[in-house]
């Protein structure tokens, strides 16, 4: 079967979904957002095991305890990837071994966003899985520190790439956000997860990064606001490849979504 063409209006009449990477400080409300959204739509990943925000939100969850059940969820949530053979990771036999071991995919069908908490402790999973592979060891048998994060960056990148083709849903990914000062202090923001490669990459991956932040207005109380473009003047993280958003959007996804994908 050749290469089919998608018309124009087939394309527009697709359903689809956001991919997005929200990165804000401790404390900020994070996860408080699923709040912010139908529960009945809602898959909850809970990475962190600090729920205790939204113990009271009637949302589905799943609680991966290992890297391989995280890889085993993606592989899921988006289908067996075509371009591998079909024993490698993410193809066919990945995913028919999932499908036996979750269920069948029609009990996906209800949700529309798939919450990831956090993309942080997803990383963390993954270092403590590449730590024990043969690769990251010497030939005496020592901890190779450069092919284990070699490892660790190919594994978080292939991962995310995997979620990104799950293309009917919404998918949000939860990440700290940490404040760097230099000796000049002058402050900078950085994405915390384990590995450069991830924290480098991923914001081009994904369709939307959005900084989850408090602001504080010299004449005016204190409020918590999305922050959505590169240009804004606290240096935070964000992009809107979408060209819908405001350079600040009230902290709401269910909004945020409507207007994305109108």
């Amino acid at each position: 079967m050749g290469l089919a063409i998608i018309t124009a209006d087939e394309r527009m009449s697709e359903t689809r979904g956001v991919k997005l990477l929200v990165v804000g400080p401790p404390g900020v409300g994070k996860t408080s957002l699923l709040r912010t959204l139908d529960p009945e739509t809602v898959l909850f990943i809970d990475l962190e095991a600090g729920n205790l925000s939204v113990s009271d939100v009637p949302v589905d969850e799943l609680r991966p305890k290992t890297w391989q059940e995280c890889r085993d969820l993606a592989c899921f949530l988006a289908g067996p990837n075509s371009n591998v053979r079909p024993g490698d990771l993410y193809g066919q036999q990945h995913y028919d071994a999932v499908c036996e071991k979750f269920g069948d995919e029609a009990a996906l069908d209800k949700y529309q966003t798939v919450f990831i908490d956090s993309i942080t402790e997803a990383a963390r999973l993954c270092m403590a899985w590449a730590e024990t592979q043969p690769e990251a060891m010497t030939a005496k048998g020592d901890k190779d520190t450069r092919s284990m994060y070699g490892l660790l960056g190919r594994q978080m990148i292939g991962w995310i790439k995997r979620l990104q083709q799950a293309r009917t849903r919404n998918v949000v990914f939860v990440c700290l956000l940490n404040e760097d000062e230099d000796d000049f202090g002058r402050k900078t923001w950085s994405i915390q997860i384990d590995g450069s490669k991830t924290g480098r990459e991923m914001p081009g991956i994904v369709d939307e990064v959005i900084t989850f932040a408090i602001i504080r207005p010299e004449d005016g109380e204190p409020f918590r606001a999305f922050i959505t473009g590169p240009e804004n003047e606290w240096g935070f993280p964000a992009k809107d490849r979408s060209g819908r958003l405001a350079l600040m959007e009230k902290p709401h996804l269910g909004d945020l979504f409507a207007k994305l994908l109108k």
